[in-house]
């Protein structure tokens, strides 16, 4: 099911985007932001928030999905939290190389506390659910959803557990970058959850970027009755 019609942006013109924001901290920092493009696909992700959407981006990290967002104009106006406060000074800096009147911001906020009051027409959990604690996973998802105002949209991708070695590598990756062992859940409980709150599916997508492979779902949250 794939019901985006937009041109998705090429990994080489977001990478560049990325290169224009990014362009102080560590060698490495930088590194990381410049070349994401090429493996994660921000392309149909962001193609996947409607024009003239509020966002708010649950684990952010260093911001740079809100800040394509932003770049290409695309957006009303985001909110990014993170649990890394080192990751949100990274995107703090960045925002002042958005455009003017861009709407961003970034906080850090400890995983205890709760999700902000607002609602909003986007809600995304992008590449977070594995590194929360199975036991919590049916929780986080619930509380995402909940911050969706009526009729709007949750936007859920993660990597994939098949094949094997697509799924090895998904691991290794996070062991090295994060230092942490990952936490799959099956897209289809994903599904099942959100369905239970009566979300539909308007999308479903995978695609594999080198190594890496990956699944993204779109859910409508019910409107008001």
């Amino acid at each position: 099911m794939n019901t985006t019609t937009d041109t998705e942006a090429p990994p080489s013109a977001l990478s560049q985007l990325s290169r224009e924001l990014y362009d102080r901290g560590s060698v490495v920092m930088r590194a990381m932001q410049h070349y994401r493009p090429y493996i994660s696909p921000f392309g149909m992700m962001l193609n996947a928030v409607p024009k003239g959407s509020r966002v708010l981006d649950i684990g952010c990290g260093g911001g740079l999905f809100l800040a394509l967002l932003a770049r290409t104009q695309r957006i009303q106006r985001g909110l990014g939290i993170d649990t890394s406060a080192p990751a949100i000074a990274i995107a703090q800096e960045m925002s002042a190389r958005l455009p003017a009147g861009h709407g961003v911001r970034f906080e850090a906020r400890s995983a205890s506390l709760p999700l902000p009051d607002e609602g909003y027409d986007v809600v995304t959990l992008l590449d977070v659910m594995h590194h929360i604690p199975p036991a919590s996973q049916r929780l986080v998802l619930e509380q995402a959803l909940a911050r969706v105002e009526p009729g709007g949209r949750f936007i859920y991708k993660d990597m994939v557990q098949r094949p094997a070695w697509r799924a090895l590598a998904n691991q290794l990756h996070d062991l090295v970058i994060a230092r942490q062992w990952i936490h799959y859940l099956p897209l289809d409980q994903v599904i099942e959850w959100a369905q239970a709150k009566g979300c539909k599916v308007v999308e479903k997508r995978a695609v594999d970027m080198l190594w890496y492979g990956h699944e993204m779902v779109v859910f409508e949250v019910p409107g008001k009755p």
